[in-house]
Parts: C-alpha cells; sequence; structure tokens
C-alpha cells in the first residue's frame, strides 16, 4: 500500500528532529559541573560544516554537489558509561556504543553528527535515467564516534547509521536551494536510488608532528584507517601540513573524510582573545572496495556505473580562531570516481565551530 503524499515527509521530520536530539546530547555538559578534583575540564564544542561544488568556483553540480554536517563534542571525559559530564540519554546509550571507541587514552570524547549529502550525475535537465552517468543520490546520516588520545597520537571509532533514497530529502533539498538562488531545477531525481539502510564503521589513527604555540610554526599531521559497511568501504591514508601563527593542538583543520570532524579538541583552546590564522594543504588516497553512491542499492537491482577502485582528495585552504572560535574555508579536487566520468570534480567546504 502506497503511503498517504503527506506520510514520507513527516516521517522524515519526526526522524531528523529525533536524530537532532541525540546530537545535542554532549552540548548538555555546558550546563553541568565537569570539574573534578578541582580541575574545570574543556567543554564542549559545535560546528557545522557546508560542502557545495559552489565553492569550487566552477558550477559543477555533479558528483559530490552538497552536503552538510552538524557535530557536538564532548568535554574530555572519564567514563563513557558513567561521566557527570553527558547527560542520562548519552550514558544509556554508551552501553551499547562504547565499543566502537578505542580503549585507553589520556583524553577521551564523545562525538555525535548528522549529516545530510547528494551526489548527482552531470546532465541535470534529462528526466531519463542515464546510464553512462552515476546515480542521483541523497544520503542522511547519524554519527556516534569516540576518540583516544594519548599525547600526538589519536584513535578514532565512528558508527554511521542512516537511510539512502527518497526519504534522505536530497530532491527537495537541492531544488528547493535552487529555487531560492535562481539556478535551474535537477530533473533527474525520479530515477535516484531506492530507499534502503545503511550503515558504517569507521577506524582511523592520526599522528601530529609539531608543536603548538602563539607565535609562528607548523605542523604535519599522518592519517591512515578505513571503513566496512553497505555505504561504502575502503582503506584510506594521507596527511595534511599546516603552516601559521598560533596553530591549535588538534589534529587538522580540514574535516572532510567521515572520522575528520571527529578529532580530538585542541587542549588548551584553540588560542588565545586575538586573531590567528594558517594555511593548510591536505591530501587522502583510498582504496574503494564499495560505494553505494556508484554501485547502486545493495538489495536490489539499480542504475550503477563502474566504480574505479582507488580515489584520491587534494585540498587547501585556510583556518582563523579567535577566542573560542574556529573558521576554515578550503577547496578539494577528487580524482575521477568512475569510468566515463569527463570532468575532475571541484567543490569547497566552510567550517564553523564554537567551543563552549
Amino acid at each position: 500500500m502506497k503511503s498517504p503524499p503527506t506520510a514520507a515527509p513527516r516521517r522524515t521530520a519526526v526522524a531528523a528532529g529525533t536524530l537532532l536530539a541525540l546530537a545535542l546530547m554532549p552540548v548538555a555538559a555546558a550546563e553541568r559541573d565537569c570539574s573534578r578534583d578541582g580541575v574545570r575540564r574543556p567543554g564542549p564544542s559545535l560546528s557545522l560544516r557546508i560542502d557545495n561544488d559552489l565553492f569550487g568556483g566552477r558550477g559543477q553540480d555533479q558528483g559530490y554537489s552538497n552536503g552538510f554536517l552538524f557535530t557536538a563534542m564532548s568535554p574530555d571525559l572519564y567514563d563513557y558509561r558513567n561521566d557527570p559530564c553527558l547527560p542520562l540519554p548519552a550514558r544509556l546509550l554508551n552501553r551499547y556504543l562504547d565499543w566502537i571507541g578505542p580503549g585507553g587514552g589520556e583524553q577521551r570524547n564523545m562525538v555525535v553528527g548528522i549529516g545530510q549529502a547528494l551526489f548527482t550525475p552531470e546532465d541535470h535537465e534529462a528526466t531519463a535515467l542515464l546510464p553512462a552517468e552515476r546515480p542521483y543520490v541523497g544520503a542522511l546520516l547519524i554519527g556516534f564516534g569516540y576518540n583516544a588520545r594519548n599525547g600526538d597520537h589519536l584513535r578514532v571509532g565512528q558508527l554511521r547509521l542512516g537511510m539512502i533514497g527518497p526519504s534522505a530529502r536530497g530532491e527537495q533539498v537541492q531544488n528547493g536551494w535552487h529555487h531560492v538562488i535562481g539556478s535551474p531545477r535537477l530533473n533527474g531525481w525520479d530515477n535516484q536510488l531506492r530507499d534502503e539502510p545503511v550503515f558504517q564503521l569507521v577506524h582511523e589513527r592520526m599522528r601530529r608532528y609539531g608543536e603548538a604555540g602563539a607565535g609562528w610554526g607548523h605542523d604535519f599531521i599522518t592519517h591512515a584507517g578505513g571503513a566496512l559497511g553497505n555505504f561504502s568501504t575502503y582503506l584510506n591514508a594521507g596527511a595534511e601540513w599546516r603552516f601559521g601563527r598560533g596553530l591549535p593542538d588538534d589534529f587538522g583543520s580540514t574535516p572532510l573524510r567521515p572520522a575528520g570532524e571527529n578529532t580530538s579538541p585542541s587542549r588548551d583552546g584553540w588560542g588565545g582573545p586575538g586573531w590567528s590564522g594558517h594555511g593548510f594543504l591536505t591530501a587522502d588516497a583510498r582504496a574503494v572496495f564499495y560505494d553505494v553512491t556508484l554501485d547502486g542499492n545493495s538489495f536490489r537491482r539499480s542504475h550503477s556505473v563502474k566504480r574505479r577502485p582507488f580515489v584520491a582528495d587534494f585540498g587547501y585552504g585556510l583556518a582563523l580562531t579567535h577566542g573560542a572560535w574556529k573558521f576554515a574555508f578550503a577547496r578539494y579536487h577528487r580524482t575521477r570516481e568512475f569510468d566515463g566520468q569527463r570532468e575532475l570534480p571541484v567543490f569547497g567546504s566552510v567550517t564553523i565551530s564554537r567551543r563552549l
């Protein structure tokens, strides 16, 4: 039986509201007394990242064309299940999920994030299915992540759960935004992949070389890890180089990867009362074994393309910090993801973070 026309939007709105409430759980820690033995721990932080190929400067609207991620990170935690810095719902949730996180660590954090990602073919005007181009895909995901930091080493574990297909509301978001800015509609969303629940387990390890400080300096951050799931499965490795004034004591300024936004907050804050800033160069290479946005639905026949087994991202940008605020602006170039892809994808990213 087909659902009433208003049922899907209502279900999506309820789900989005529920996920947003979960994402805000660590923020409640800002209202709690998180001191222990007379020592006040650094507070939680919020981050909003917006990706769009409009920021890439070429107006492509193809490939990974648009996305956002809202992230809430807890203060430093002594324990995931009993720490008073976490509200009760988060502590109850961690009875089932803290196995994801790496053990140990002198600094530990819980991270919850909600995001949407949209993928579209190059031809926007066609209403028929385009066999030689990638499928239309909308994805809505919530992530539960855990950090364990020891000095200049960071281990990250994350579970991502969500949905692809019409229930992810990709068509409504993209064409609604195009209506606002006066751009043409994308006419092929009727051919998007069907509804399917997706999951992904992510693990990554990072190492930082260099020192944070108020003066001029540089550092180098390496990462390596992988992901397993029917959203995507891959192995990856890469690095980021930063140079500037007042480098933060964290693990990167370019949170494009699933584990990238999960990096541990700076132990001493993001900087002093004045402005500081730095530039960065980054690269990430992936051996891809499965990608639902290219391989199509996992459990039914659907549109797909011949995925390339190796993909790389190269990025550069600028990050600014002022007290509890951090702003990052980046541009990324991606290698071709499937056979027959004509243009190299270019897109940009804007991230705003606030420590509470």
